[in-house]
């Protein structure tokens, strides 16, 4: 079974130099592929004008893939070609490409993916596999494929899929990039996951397919499909049905596991328990099933420490070099933690930086209790773009005030000692600055909730006397709150820095996303510095809208029972604001995608998976409603609009309204983000 592993470059480009002194130690731990997620990280020759600013020149690409094959390790370019390719169509000179139009006029939409029909199509597969082709030393180029929700929206693909199905429209596609690898002298690969939602495909693809089955979290017997509320697949007993070749699945395609090593979306650490366990799964499956290959997968390491994937890529080796050693998630950190810092530790005493067996495994217990303060999915990642829909919600910002607390005991206790001696210069020093960092964010969710509770009670103390000394006292208070999250935000930034600067050029960290996000802290927390001093001046400033808190906030609990694709969205009947004479409109106040990313959020049956909802509401005697959206169903009680004075309820308080259609069990699912399934008028009094 061959091992490899997965760069990201599309989302940031790691410094070159970092790359290439990581290759050696990936040989030296059984890695024999190196597969490259590009997009526009790299200027390609024949597209001029795709490559992003800070790209990789073509030498650069050439000096990666000729060091990986200097230390054995062969290369696979990763070219997405139907969903993903926003790179693509981002340019004037391609979007006409692009599957989506615009239904009045015709004219391609900015965003989407490319229209595998468009006459403009063959051209763009020849001139990236043409410039690809000398670098896929392992006689294989990847093509994508995976998530490609708008098949046979453009009018040419429509026509087809009408015609032959989407299936065969699919097939199709895979077809004749397989044929154009094929005239390179190339093996085509792709991901699976289309497969799995369309498997009517399957006889009809191409013989000699690489196929990488993908799934990020763990499970025991098989990978499981979360459009379909996480029902159980099995890729490899498809494949072994008869073939319309038939020859034997063996002869027509290779099967790949592809595990997932890192973080999603907004993350700052990976969960650890969970990749690691998802790690030893699709290992423990690859044996079962016989896969070729077993592919430790990297996305979105935007606001990580790339070092953290590096880790998981040396504690995923430990499945093979040290096959005795058992798969739990302790066992393989504290494996990946002694290899790590083993090929990392720094001259002239490196041994006295090897963790011993048993401090490693402290390390690996003290780093995986963090899973529980894990920032992690849509209802914790909501203070990234605004504090006002999670400042207010129904939670004690006491856990979170703890979770801190912890993080920065954590990160102190992430120090390398040798005879009583701290070595300032570990090699694992990159997790103390991810320690301290999240213990920033946990600082930020326990600040903004105290926030709101501040400007709540100053409203009830302002109603009922307005120059109290209560108030007076109160204002002080969250200025002194303001103030100290002010130095913990400054510190902050410094350990983003640390975590940036470990792989990546120090000049694009004001670019970064972690950078972006102490920014937008900076300056809500200057807005409410404003308010205060406002509020200081004129107590009824207060009133306002703030960053922690609307003039009032509608708030329920949301109960994920089933997860699958689902989005929850309020809407208020407002004036259209274009034009003022017409009948009001609903409009869209605030949306959040109930997907979770976690363990626990991947199961058919969530009974206990709760969460609170707040959004802001100016106009608080316009009609609300609740409504869902796209895959799946969830329910709403405890539903309430308070300015944090007056408090007007959904009766009965606790009943559960059941929103949404059940997920499909089959089938193409449909993606739409846009059309409500369901609504629930809000009668608040």
């Amino acid at each position: 079974m061959l091992r490899a592993f997965q760069w990201d470059l599309a989302r940031q480009v790691e410094r070159l130099d970092h790359l290439l002194d990581l290759l050696p130690r990936y040989a030296e731990w059984g890695y024999t592929r190196l597969y490259l997620h590009l997009e526009d990280s790299v200027d390609y020759p024949s597209l001029p004008g795709i490559a992003r600013a800070d790209a990789y020149t073509w030498e650069n690409l050439r000096l990666l893939v000729a060091t990986a094959s200097a230390h054995g390790i062969q290369t696979v370019p990763i070219a997405n070609l139907l969903g993903h390719t926003q790179y693509i169509i981002k340019h004037p000179d391609w979007r006409d490409l692009n599957e989506l139009r615009d239904p009045a006029t015709g004219a391609a939409l900015t965003t989407g993916q490319i229209c595998p029909l468009h006459p403009r199509t063959p051209d763009l597969i020849e001139r990236l596999f043409r410039d690809l082709a000398p670098l896929c030393t392992a006689g294989e180029i990847h093509a994508g494929l995976d998530e490609s929700f708008h098949l046979g929206k453009h009018p040419l693909s429509r026509a087809e899929v009408a015609e032959v199905g989407l299936a065969a429209h699919f097939a199709r596609h895979v077809t004749r990039l397989h044929a154009a690898a094929a005239r390179h002298g190339l093996r085509l690969g792709l991901w699976a996951d289309m497969l799995a939602l369309l498997p009517e495909a399957i006889p009809l693809l191409p013989l000699g397919l690489s196929l990488y089955d993908w799934y990020y979290h763990p499970f025991t017997r098989h990978p499981r499909v979360e459009l379909y509320n996480f029902s159980e697949y099995d890729l490899p007993a498809l494949l072994a049905k008869p073939q319309v070749s038939g020859l034997s699945p063996q002869v027509s395609h290779s099967h790949w596991a592809c595990p997932m090593n890192g973080s999603f979306r907004h993350e700052s650490a990976p969960v650890w328990t969970d990749r690691l366990q998802n790690l030893a799964a699709w290992h423990r499956r690859a044996r079962a099933t016989s896969a070729a290959g077993f592919l430790v997968t990297s996305w979105e390491p935007h606001r990580l420490a790339f070092p953290t994937t590096t880790l998981m890529d040396a504690a995923a080796a430990t499945l093979w070099l040290d096959p005795s050693t058992s798969d739990d998630p302790a066992s393989l950190l504290a494996a990946g933690l002694r290899r790590y810092a083993a090929a990392f530790g720094e001259i002239p005493n490196p041994k006295s930086q090897i963790p011993t067996s048993a401090a490693a495994r402290s390390a690996a217990r003290r780093l995986l209790a963090t899973d529980a303060l894990a920032f992690c999915g849509n209802s914790r990642w909501e203070i990234n773009n605004r504090w006002d829909t999670v400042a207010p919600r129904r939670e004690s910002p006491l856990p979170h005030a703890r979770a801190a607390r912890h993080l920065t005991r954590l990160a102190a206790s992430l120090v390398i000692r040798h005879s009583s001696l701290v070595i300032r210069h570990s090699p694992l020093a990159f997790l103390s600055a991810t320690a301290r960092f999240q213990a920033y964010l946990a600082t930020r969710d326990a600040f903004v909730r105290t926030a709101a509770a501040h400007i709540h009670r100053l409203r009830r103390q302002i109603t009922r006397a307005p120059a109290s000394e209560s108030v007076t006292a109160s204002l002080a208070a969250l200025t002194e709150a303001c103030v100290v999250f002010a130095a913990q935000l400054r510190s902050a930034r410094a350990d983003a820095r640390r975590m940036w600067t470990a792989s990546r050029p120090a000049a694009a960290f004001a670019a970064s996303p972690n950078s972006a996000l102490l920014a937008a802290d900076a300056a809500r927390l200057r807005a409410l510095r404003t308010l205060i001093r406002a509020a200081t001046r004129r107590p009824a400033a207060i009133f306002r809208s703030s960053p922690v808190c609307g003039r009032w906030t509608l708030r329920f609990t949301l109960h994920h029972f089933a997860p699958a694709h689902q989005k929850v969205v309020i809407e208020q009947l407002l004036p259209d604001p274009v034009s003022p004479a017409a009948p009001p409109v609903w409009r869209e106040l605030h949306s959040r995608v109930l997907i979770e990313f976690r363990a626990a959020a991947a199961r058919p049956h969530t009974p206990h998976l709760r969460f609170e909802f707040a959004v802001p509401v100016e106009h608080p005697d316009a009609p609300l409603r609740i409504a869902s959206r796209c895959l799946g169903q969830f329910a709403v009680s405890h539903i309430e609009l308070t300015d944090g004075v007056t408090t007007r309820r959904h009766l009965p308080l606790r009943t559960r309204h059941t929103l949404g259609t059940p997920a499909p069990a089959s089938g193409w699912p449909k993606i739409d983000w846009l059309t409500n399934t369901a609504t629930l008028p809000l009668h608040l009094v």
